[in-house]
């Protein structure tokens, strides 16, 4: 519960700070060479939109076991941590990550590789957090469920 409300923040934050800087986020996004264009402000529309409702959706109902919000978190993660590795093995030089819009700008370094690592652990938590929720049923508690009809 308390790594949902962290990473709800973080992508509340996240996505306050692109959506304040829209007209940037294609330019930025184009910087890591794989977009541009409406290819860019496509992705710059799927990152936040992505980032806003799973941050909603982490502080509203932190003790949720829906699966959606997990899967929408897992894809921001896997997108900006391949768009950062792939701009950081090909040598790209970038002034801003763009994680937070134009605010708190940080240039493409080794550390955003190992945050980006870590939003990937993150939602392997989460994942495994939902197997682990997910009830299942064991032979031992088949045999020891009662029916109505069957008398103690």
């Amino acid at each position: 519960m308390i790594l949902r409300l962290v990473l709800g923040l973080l992508l509340a934050a996240m996505a306050l700070g692109q959506a304040a800087s829209f007209d940037a986020m294609p330019a930025i996004l184009t910087t890591y060479g794989l977009t541009s264009g409406a290819a860019s402000r496509a992705l710059a529309v799927a990152l936040i939109s992505a980032e806003a409702v799973t941050a909603l959706w982490f502080l509203a109902r932190p003790r949720s076991h829906a699966t959606t919000p997990v899967w929408l978190y897992s894809g921001v993660a896997v997108v900006w941590s391949a768009l950062a590795s792939q701009a950081f093995a090909r040598g790209l030089v970038l002034d801003n990550c763009g994680c937070f819009g134009t605010y708190l700008a940080q240039p493409l370094r080794w550390y955003v590789l190992v945050e980006d690592a870590l939003m990937l652990l993150y939602a392997g938590l989460l994942w495994r957090g939902l197997r682990r929720a997910r009830p299942t049923s064991s032979p031992a508690t088949a045999r020891t469920a009662r029916t109505p009809q069957e008398k103690p």
